[in-house]
Parts: structure tokens; C-alpha cells; sequence
């Protein structure tokens, strides 16, 4: 795919890959600006149910407008490939942050500027009835200036809305979920994500 355009975006580099998709940077050839895309997994793209719930979702998470939350763009499609442009932010994970710091621990005036950052940024979307359902600290970037970017609102759940999973399943990571959430009891709010 390196190299690739697809649409008006032209492929650069693999930048990760999740449970909900592969993440690329890319050129935007109209702006002339660098942007992430993630390119969603078959089981969705392929699926117009699934497709459009998903949609429902990514415009929730797109509407929410802070400096704390990485930047949906807009999601494109092209024959059987579903995928979202969002911002690119150059940094670094939290998760590698912590890990270049496991013998030193982290000075607590940073510490508490990324958590501060990081609730500032929930906050936001939990007034908007948005729950992330996916905080981790590979969900969260450090920027180069030290701004604090949630990112992934893939596996979100917008308060009234329909949602991707299936009754009864549980979404996200295992070691970073909540006890309520880790039951498979469907049982997800706000809270979950602190």
C-alpha cells in the first residue's frame, strides 16, 4: 500500500495497526497536508449495517471540537474500503513515554499536566454523551510541544445511539477495562473511561 494513492491521498508510511483497522500516514494531495488514515477492517467495510453504524459513530466523534482530541477529518469510501482521515500528530505514544521512563519514573508536575490534559479531553466528549470505551496509553499522544491527544474514538458509544457491538460482547482491551465493562454485562458509561 506504501506508495499508493487512493483517492486523493497518497500513502507514505505504516504507522500501527489495532483491532479496528490499519493506521497510515499520508498526503493529502489537495491541501498539501499530512493526515492519518485508518483503514477499517473487512468485517465492517463489508458490512452495510455495521458500515453505517459505524458512520453514526465516526460523525459523533468527529463533532467534538477540543484541542485534547485528535481531529476527525471525514470518512471516505471506495468500493469495498471504508476508512477515516483524521489528524496526523507527530509525537509520541504515552505507552512508549512510560516505557523510556520504567527505571526513572516520570516527574510528577509532568505527570499530572498529561492527566489534567487527558480529563479535560474526556470531559469534552462525555458533555457531548460520547464514551471513548478504549483509554489506554497507546490511545494517547504526546505531541512534540507537549499537548496531550486523545485518539481512537473507533470503538466510541454515543449515549441513545446504536453501537457496533452485539449484546452480551465485550469491546476493547482486556488489561485497561473497567470491572463493569470486563463482565460482558453491555454495562458501559462515562465512569468506565476514568
Amino acid at each position: 500500500m506504501i506508495g499508493q494513492s487512493i483517492l486523493h491521498y497518497k500513502i507514505v508510511e505504516k504507522l500501527g495497526k489495532g483491532g479496528m483497522g490499519v493506521v497510515y500516514l499520508a498526503e493529502d494531495l489537495n491541501l498539501e497536508r499530512k493526515v492519518a488514515i485508518k483503514f477499517l477492517p473487512r468485517h465492517i467495510a463489508g458490512n452495510s449495517e455495521e458500515r453505517e453504524r459505524f458512520k453514526i459513530e465516526a460523525k459523533a466523534a468527529a463533532s467534538l471540537n477540543h484541542s485534547n482530541i485528535a481531529t476527525i477529518h471525514t470518512i471516505e469510501e471506495t468500493d469495498n474500503e471504508m476508512f477515516i482521515v483524521m489528524e496526523y500528530i507527530k509525537g509520541v505514544e504515552l505507552k512508549d513515554l512510560v516505557e523510556t521512563h520504567r527505571d526513572t519514573s516520570l516527574p510528577k508536575e509532568e505527570v499530572i499536566k498529561i492527566a489534567a490534559q487527558i480529563a479535560e479531553g474526556l470531559d469534552a466528549a462525555h458533555k457531548a454523551d460520547i464514551t471513548h470505551r478504549e483509554i489506554k496509553s497507546s490511545n494517547i499522544m504526546i505531541t512534540d510541544d507537549g499537548k496531550v491527544k486523545i485518539m481512537d474514538f473507533g470503538l466510541a458509544k454515543v449515549k441513545g445511539g446504536s453501537q457496533l457491538t452485539q449484546k452480551g460482547s465485550t469491546v476493547g482491551t482486556i488489561a485497561y477495562m473497567s470491572p463493569e465493562q470486563s463482565r460482558q454485562s453491555g454495562t458501559t458509561s462515562q465512569e468506565n473511561n476514568i
